[in-house]
C-alpha cells in the first residue's frame, strides 16, 4: 500500500508534459499541439488579477481564444470539456469579444509547469480559460473551466436537452425562463437535471430530488452563495458565486426556476 501512494504522490510531482487540443467547429476542426500554441503569432503574456481557480493574482502564456475560433458566428453555442468531466456551457458571443472582458486560452509550458490547484491536487493545465476584465463581462466562475482537453461547437442546451425546458407556456421573458439561462450558465458544467446534461461532477438537480425540496428556507440560496459554509469538506469542488457575479435578482430568479422543475421530473 505504501508502495502504491508513494508512486501516486510520484506521479503528481511530475513535470507537466506537452499536450494536444481539439477544436471541432461545424466548419472546421484543428487539433493543436502545446508547443504550437506556445510559439502562436498572437500568444502573449497575461496578468490574471484573483484568478477563479487559484484564488490569487497569476501570469499565464495564453493566445486570444478568438483566433482559435476562425469564422463562428456569435450566435453559436460551444462547449468546453475538462478531463474530470467538467462540461462548461459557452455562448460564443463573449468569447468572441476583443475589448472588456476577453477570453485567453491559457497554454500551460511543459518546461515551466503551473502550481497545483490544492495538495495532491494537479494543476489546472494543460489548458485553461482565463479572463482579462471579467468584472466588465459579467462572467461566472463556471466560464473558466480548466484541464480542457477539447472545444467543441454544439446545437443549443435547449436543442439537446428538452427535459431541461420549462413550461412552454410561460413567456419568453417570464422570470422562470430566465432563470433557466442563468442555470446553463453556472449550474450545467457540473451538473445534470432530469439526467438531462453532460457534465459528470455534481449530482442531478431533480431526480430524485430538487434542492429546493430539501433546503428550507433561504438556506439554498445561502448554499450558492457559500458551500463551505453550510458544508464543510476538504474535497468540496462547488465554488462560491458572489454576489458580483450573481446578483440577488439573478439568484431569485435561478432558484425559480429550480422551484419549477421541482413539479416537472423526468426519469432519464
Amino acid at each position: 500500500m505504501k508502495s502504491i501512494l508513494a508512486l501516486f504522490a510520484l506521479l503528481l510531482n511530475l513535470p507537466a508534459a506537452a499536450a494536444q487540443l481539439t477544436i471541432d467547429l461545424d466548419h472546421t476542426s484543428r487539433t493543436w499541439q502545446t508547443a504550437d500554441l506556445l510559439k502562436h503569432p498572437q500568444a502573449q503574456t497575461v496578468q490574471i488579477v484573483d484568478d477563479v481557480s487559484y484564488k490569487r493574482d497569476m501570469t499565464y502564456r495564453a493566445v486570444p481564444l478568438a483566433v482559435l475560433l476562425p469564422g463562428l458566428n456569435p450566435a453559436s453555442h460551444l462547449q468546453a470539456v475538462a478531463l474530470d468531466g467538467f462540461a462548461a456551457e459557452l455562448s460564443a458571443a463573449p468569447l468572441l469579444e476583443k475589448t472588456g472582458a476577453r477570453a485567453w486560452l491559457a497554454v500551460e509550458d511543459p518546461a515551466h509547469p503551473w502550481p497545483a490547484l490544492a495538495q495532491g491536487k494537479p494543476s489546472a493545465g494543460p489548458f485553461y480559460l482565463v479572463w482579462t476584465q471579467p468584472e466588465t463581462g459579467h462572467i461566472s466562475p463556471e466560464q473558466w473551466p480548466f484541464q480542457v482537453s477539447r472545444i467543441k461547437q454544439l446545437q443549443t442546451v435547449a436543442e439537446r436537452f428538452p427535459a431541461l425546458l420549462p413550461d412552454p407556456k410561460l413567456a419568453a421573458n417570464d422570470p422562470i425562463n430566465q432563470g433557466f439561462a442563468l442555470f446553463q450558465k453556472n449550474c450545467l458544467a457540473c451538473h445534470r437535471l432530469n439526467g438531462a446534461g453532460d457534465a459528470q461532477v455534481g449530482p442531478d438537480l431533480n431526480i430524485p430530488y430538487n434542492p429546493t425540496e430539501y433546503f428550507g428556507g433561504d438556506f439554498l440560496k445561502r448554499y450558492i452563495r457559500d458551500p463551505q459554509s453550510l458544508r464543510h469538506w476538504p474535497q468540496a469542488k462547488m465554488p462560491a458565486f458572489a454576489a458580483s457575479v450573481l446578483p440577488d435578482n439573478e439568484l431569485d430568479m435561478l432558484v425559480e426556476y429550480l422551484q419549477h422543475m421541482a413539479g416537472r421530473k423526468h426519469q432519464p
